[in-house]
């Protein structure tokens, strides 16, 4: 996970008002909302950051959004909390991860999740967390991020995480 590569051309940046938001279709219409009307307000105010992968020509194949957050250890796996304290722990949050319709079945995906938990984990060098974890929009989704060892929540199906430790070995293949 140490260097993701994109095909030729693509590029990685992050979100900025130029980027041609309202084109983006991914086929999901909560994806394509939240990138066209929400994602850069949300960065714009500090609440996340959104990076996208533009393609050759200049427009937006996929992106994703992290964010923080906290949540009590109760509602974490016992363990991954049994050696924590009994509070609030931050966390790390993948909030949005698309891929535009006509590019899907390539490996953007991955390689998007890929990029987006190298970044978690980077961010995690200065600010800790204890899981990465993410709300999945649909079953595909689930089966998509159950791949990469991403477990249900308890009493949550479809609210995932992935702990610090899993994260860790996954970007320094240990």
């Amino acid at each position: 996970m140490t260097d993701i590569r994109f095909p030729p051309g693509y590029r990685i940046e992050p979100l900025r008002r130029e980027h041609r938001r309202s084109t983006f279709h991914s086929g999901q219409e909560q994806v394509d909302d939240w990138l066209a009307n929400k994602a850069l307000q949300n960065q714009e105010k500090h609440l996340s950051a959104t990076k996208v992968l533009i393609d050759p020509v200049g427009t937006i194949a996929g992106f994703y959004t992290l964010a923080t957050a906290q949540v009590d250890f109760a509602d974490l796996p016992p363990e991954l909390y049994r050696r924590l304290p009994r509070r609030n722990l931050p966390v790390a949050v993948l909030a949005w991860l698309g891929v535009r319709d006509g590019d899907q079945g390539q490996g953007l995906g991955r390689r998007l999740l890929a990029q987006a938990l190298r970044d978690g984990y980077d961010a995690g060098q200065t600010f800790p967390f204890v899981a990465v974890i993410l709300d999945c929009i649909d079953d595909k989704a689930l089966t998509f991020y159950r791949r990469w060892d991403f477990r249900p929540l308890p009493g949550h199906n479809y609210r995932l995480f992935l702990s610090w430790s899993q994260l860790q070995a996954m970007a320094t293949g240990c």
